[in-house]
């Protein structure tokens, strides 16, 4: 009798594991990977609808756009090969020893992979470098959004004293004693005079054809079943659901591109940066800064404005928690200064699978480096 319970027993395990293993992305008991790829292999207007708050006007998922340029119209190809030259030429900065590309590096998805980047003498800058990856989408640039358009962000590191630290009065007249810039800047131009406003605009337009390449997101919103694993289309479902992302990181590049405060402020402490307050000295933009993109995420780290969160794992713990929030210190409760997290920020209280699941999904947002090398500058 006890040898047959036992039997029974170990029967019911056996079933058991073996269930557990076909849904091994399980959400709920209702459920299952086959309902999930059902409902996902529809067009994207059938799928569920996110979990947003009311005031979110979110876009639906979608795969990359075209860029705003027409590469097929020479005049703009030639402007964009000045822009990639001067995107990798050393001699923009003061020393002819940092170049656009040293902190935006093509082969690591146009980031650098450091806390923060290194300038002029080996100064640190005081945040991450982002990714130039897919830039033309915002409508303002750099973490606080200080630059209304690319043109104003192309001049900002390379006069900046920790970064490229040129002279940007002497830095037309520098430029133009390459003889080899002349006929450069008279194909895009139709003169050899280089001046701040054509390098200027030459970056920003050069900047606007870096773009991520397909991933497996894309192929699978394009009919592609078997694009996503089960492990990413639960973590696709997450991600739009239980997790909340979609609140600030939607559309095709997966970002509202607003302004928000995620409670990184540092405020008071060694790190403090207000971030947009900086920019606006508006009490309410204090902490703010600007939702990035998350194609490539994966691989453009560390994390945050600050670079300061080195694994997947932690920043998920972090959301998780409903990320921190300052502690009010005596003297500080009527502080106009004090930091606020956003309103959208909330514990999600994902369990570990869930959250290896969501990074899943973003590892399904990664495509290989564009790479793009400049063999030779014009002398």
């Amino acid at each position: 009798m006890k040898k047959a319970l036992l039997l029974v027993a170990f029967l019911l395990i056996g079933l058991l594991l073996i269930s557990f293993k076909s849904n091994d992305w399980l959400i709920d008991s209702d459920l299952t990977i086959d309902s999930l790829r059902k409902i996902y292999a529809q067009p994207s207007k059938f799928w569920p609808k996110p979990h947003v708050d009311k005031n979110v006007d979110f876009e639906e998922l979608a795969a990359l756009q075209a860029i705003p340029i027409d590469l097929a119209d020479d005049s703009i190809k030639r402007v964009v090969e000045l822009g990639k030259l001067l995107f990798f030429d050393p001699r923009l900065s003061g020393t002819n020893q940092i170049s656009c590309a040293t902190c935006h590096n093509p082969e690591l998805n146009w980031a650098d992979g450091k806390v923060v980047s290194l300038g002029h003498e080996q100064l640190p800058n005081i945040r991450n470098a982002p990714s130039l990856e897919n830039v033309w989408i915002y409508n303002s640039f750099f973490w606080d959004g200080r630059a209304k358009n690319l043109i104003e962000q192309a001049e900002g590191p390379i006069a900046a004293h920790n970064e490229m630290n040129q002279d940007l009065k002497s830095l037309a007249r520098k430029l133009s004693k390459i003889k080899g810039y002349r006929s450069y800047f008279t194909a895009a131009f139709g003169s050899p005079k280089v001046t701040n406003q054509r390098i200027f605009e030459s970056l920003a337009t050069f900047q606007q054809t870096i773009v991520s390449s397909e991933t497996n997101f894309d192929r699978f919103l394009k009919g592609d079943a078997t694009a996503l694993t089960d492990q990413q289309l639960t973590g696709l479902h997450l991600f739009r659901t239980k997790a909340r992302c979609m609140n600030c990181h939607h559309g095709a590049y997966l970002t509202d591109k607003e302004f928000h405060n995620i409670g990184l402020t540092e405020y008071g402490g060694k790190y403090e940066d207000l971030g947009l307050y900086n920019f606006t000295k508006k009490t309410e933009d204090v902490g703010k800064f600007k939702t990035p993109g998350l194609r490539n995420v994966m691989k453009t780290g560390p994390w945050f404005h600050h670079g300061l969160v080195k694994s997947m794992d932690s920043l998920m713990v972090l959301y998780n928690m409903g990320m921190p929030e300052h502690v009010i210190k005596p003297g500080q409760e009527k502080d106009p200064l004090l930091p606020k997290n956003d309103n959208l920020l909330r514990g999600i209280m994902l369990t570990i699978r869930e959250r290896k699941a969501l990074i899943a999904f973003l590892e399904a947002l990664s495509s290989p480096p564009v790479l793009v090398k400049v063999e030779r500058l014009p002398k």
